[in-house]
């Protein structure tokens, strides 16, 4: 005999509900492998990796070891780049300013990592930075360990010749790193990235964090 009407649409419901069910179940088991096949590619290419020594605004050495917990934008620029750096260093500034304006995600810690050790000390990264975020942290140190913290990082840098006045111009990669609390490589952004992307980028990214195993 033929169900009543209520009882057809009960199981209507039920069928059209197992397999919604089954199919948020399949795209996001199918979200999870690409994320993971995306990680393992990141963490292939090896960038950061290994320890460096360099030293901060307030005069103190910084080790890798000092950023792991925390989530890292991390920027290679100099402090007489006349356009590039400083348009990077006001988007990367929005762009903090719009996840802190974000309830219950964890801090990010910004990084600015001078090419041009020559002019960069100490004093010139604190004065440079204090036109931007108040938590833009400056690392500085010898020729020899910027060039090798580049070099992890694969950023391109090359020094112009010095025009009459002395002055010269450091071309170099205009990257921004975003670094996990294990201190793993997780994404970069160029200049054609705007604040609101890398926002909604990096906040992607802490959701989907998982810890990585002991």
């Amino acid at each position: 005999p033929q169900l009543p009407l209520r009882h057809r649409l009960a199981v209507t419901a039920a069928v059209t509900f197992t397999v919604a069910a089954g199919w948020l179940y399949l795209r996001r088991q199918k979200q999870q492998q690409h994320q993971q096949r995306h990680l393992r590619h990141l963490r292939s290419l090896s960038l950061g990796q290994g320890d460096f020594q360099l030293q901060d605004t307030s005069g103190t050495t910084r080790s890798k070891a000092d950023f792991l917990g925390s989530w890292v934008l991390l920027y290679f620029g100099f402090t007489h780049c006349p356009d590039v750096c400083p348009e990077q260093l006001e988007r990367l500034s929005r762009a903090l300013e719009l996840l802190e304006a974000q309830p219950g995600l964890p801090p990010v810690q910004p990084v600015f990592v001078t090419v041009d050790p020559q002019r960069d000390d100490v004093a010139a990264l604190g004065r440079y930075l204090r036109d931007f975020h108040p938590r833009f942290l400056g690392l500085t140190g010898s020729p020899g360990q910027v060039r090798e913290v580049a070099a992890r990082f694969r950023v391109y840098v090359s020094a112009g010749p010095p025009d009459s006045d002395g002055d010269y111009v450091v071309d170099h990669s205009v990257i921004t790193f975003l670094l996990d609390p294990d201190g793993m490589f997780r994404d970069c952004y160029g200049s054609a990235r705007t604040a609101e992307e890398v926002a909604r980028s990096v906040r992607g990214h802490m959701e989907s964090y998982r810890p990585l195993s002991p």
